[in-house]
């Protein structure tokens, strides 16, 4: 599972935010899909040499967004996209989300709402409102 996980420390975003993307992209294009386990806390933190609780508050807000659950005797598991349904316009691409993702991270890490990411968004897409 951590083939598809890194974490750069460099970055300006947060290690567990940085998680929290590509663990949200990854379920958004399909690569994981409902029903996968994920590791647990301890095991993602070792593989990524990060503290444990990096990884559980990535979990946590994952969980929150009603895209992970942690279930006693399954452990963490997909429970799907909130979207759960196919994109329409053209296939979605794991860049494109990729793409999407650090648009949003580089525009929490500068202090920007995430009104106003979506308003720069619409400007940009020719749908100013």
């Amino acid at each position: 599972m951590t083939s598809g996980i890194s974490v750069d420390l460099g970055s300006a975003v947060p290690p567990y935010e940085q998680i929290r993307l590509q663990i949200s992209s990854l379920i958004a294009v399909g690569s994981l899909a409902a029903g996968t386990r994920l590791p647990t806390v301890r095991s993602l933190a070792a593989d990524l040499g990060i503290a444990a609780g990096t990884v559980a508050r990535a979990y946590k807000e994952l969980e929150q967004a009603g895209l992970i659950e942690t279930r006693r005797r399954n452990g963490t598991v997909v429970v799907g996209s909130p979207d759960d349904g196919p994109p329409t316009g053209g296939a979605v691409t794991a860049e494109v989300v990729a793409a999407v993702d650090r648009y949003i991270a580089e525009g929490r890490a500068a202090g920007i709402d995430d009104g106003t990411l979506q308003s720069i968004l619409r400007v940009r897409l020719g749908h100013p409102q």
